[in-house]
């Protein structure tokens, strides 16, 4: 069974389009990263900074995607 990870670290950011709860506002909203085991970070930043960490990239976007108002963008 070939294995589809990343063999390194991939740079994203969650660009939102429509700011559907209003608290964050639109366009590059948080900086993550993809690790090669599948998990994700996502940073906030701002007065109340935050990094979560997440299981893999699709439970990070099924909470912040707003039903695709934000989407995941690959910068690397």
């Amino acid at each position: 069974m070939p294995d589809d990870r990343p063999r390194r670290s991939r740079r994203f950011h969650l660009q939102r389009d429509d700011d559907v709860t209003g608290a964050s506002g639109t366009g590059g909203i948080a900086e993550g990263c993809l690790w090669p085991d599948g998990s994700a970070n996502v940073h906030w930043s701002g007065e109340h900074r935050s990094n979560v960490f997440w299981p893999s990239i699709e439970s990070a976007e099924a909470i912040h995607g707003h039903g695709g108002a934000t989407r995941i963008v690959w910068d690397d």
